[in-house]
């Protein structure tokens, strides 16, 4: 069996969770099923790291880098030349080709669509409707990553419930963990000119990520705790979100208590997670929070926003607050970086509750629903 995966909706240039996913999904794939093989379709130049004689990448495509004939390839050619090169289905994140030619499985990560607060444009709002409306009705599964995204998923579209599918995210265990190699927080310094201690964001600047929200609460601590403590935010800008965040640290006078490290590489990523003393996300909206997990199995506590996906992804194990107050915001972040037995304790039950967060998990889940769903009653193949 063949199945093709379309990884065009990601832009090259803004690297995001969706770019891990890809890349493990098939890893972990390929020796879980040997009889699947794989189609990925990829940008010219976009990243694609699995060379393997079962995943046959096709790059005459552009990515979402070239957004409007990314959407025309992924509408009409993809499912075209998908089903010439003989997959059995399609895997999409956000719809069905408009030119349906294979049964499609399509991954649901994000709803922010739904909710004009989450100002993602005008017409990127018009479209995502449009599509989402008429995609859940054509999808054979629909794959969505928590019990919190499925029940919202669901209030939208209730006569999608038989072909909903809820699997978790994965992590990457092997990189995201407590144990630190000799020295690493000498090479921080070195890159970034941080000492642990630090409070971790981790995020593109999203509007919906809300890092005014942090920066405020964070601006309520007093002066020389903040000296003590930096924020160090990580992530790149979207349509001057970085830029908003950088003029809102002048207007709050907490300039010289932040520092912005813009795109990282992948090696970085864990380093920065282990030698803060906490991790924050300010977000209003998220149907998991892969950055959340990281920065637990890392060791790292958190202290999120009051959304009930955060009970779900992190089982309680970190200060839940409400972002909207930043005095709340400020006593928070106060207290687990001050009180060495909460941050403990946290810290070595986020590590085990986010163990059950898996990759060979996530891909025994997604593809046995894929094949169960190209199966009749029977168990015979459409």
């Amino acid at each position: 069996m063949k199945l093709a995966l379309s990884i065009l909706c990601e832009n090259p240039t803004r690297k995001t969770g969706l770019t891990s996913l890809f890349h493990e999904f098939i890893s972990h794939a390929l020796p879980l099923y040997p009889h699947i093989d794989w189609i990925v379709f990829a940008g010219p130049g976009q990243a694609w790291r699995i060379d393997d004689p079962r995943v046959q990448a096709v790059r005459r495509y552009p990515a979402n880098d070239r957004l409007a004939r990314r959407l025309l390839s992924d509408h009409f050619l993809v499912p075209a030349a998908a089903r010439r090169l003989g997959a059995a289905a399609l895997l999409t994140v956000g719809f069905v080709p408009v030119r349906k030619s294979l049964p499609v499985a399509m991954h649901l990560f994000s709803l922010q669509h739904l909710s004009g607060k989450n100002r993602v444009g005008f017409a990127r709002q018009v479209y995502r409707r449009l599509i989402v409306n008429r995609s859940v009705d054509l999808a054979e599964i629909i794959i969505v990553n928590s019990r919190f995204a499925e029940n919202q998923f669901l209030q939208a579209f209730p006569a999608a419930h038989a072909r909903t599918v809820v699997s978790y995210e994965g992590l990457q265990h092997d990189q995201f963990t407590p144990d630190a190699p000799a020295h690493e927080a000498a090479a921080l310094h070195a890159e970034f000119s941080v000492e642990p201690g630090y409070l971790l964001w981790v995020s593109n600047f999203y509007e919906y990520k809300q890092a005014d929200r942090l920066l405020a609460g964070y601006a309520r601590l007093p002066e020389a705790w903040r000296a003590a403590r930096p924020l160090v935010m990580v992530g790149g800008g979207w349509h001057g979100g970085a830029d908003a965040a950088r003029a809102h640290t002048e207007a709050l006078g907490i300039r010289n208590d932040v520092r912005f490290l813009g795109w990282i590489d992948d090696r970085w990523l864990a380093p920065l997670y282990r030698h803060a003393r906490l991790f924050c996300l300010a977000s209003r909206e998220e149907t998991f929070g892969r950055c959340v997990a990281e920065a637990m199995a890392c060791g790292t506590p958190c202290v999120v926003n009051h959304l009930p996906i955060m009970d779900e992804v992190t089982g309680g194990n970190a200060l839940i607050v409400d972002y909207t107050d930043a005095a709340a915001v400020a006593r928070a972040l106060e207290t687990l970086a001050s009180d060495n037995d909460l941050h403990a304790r946290l810290r070595a039950n986020g590590m085990t509750w986010v163990r059950r967060f898996d990759f060979d998990k996530l891909t025994g889940e997604r593809i046995d629903a894929i094949v169960a769903s190209l199966r009749g009653p029977n168990g015979d193949r459409h």
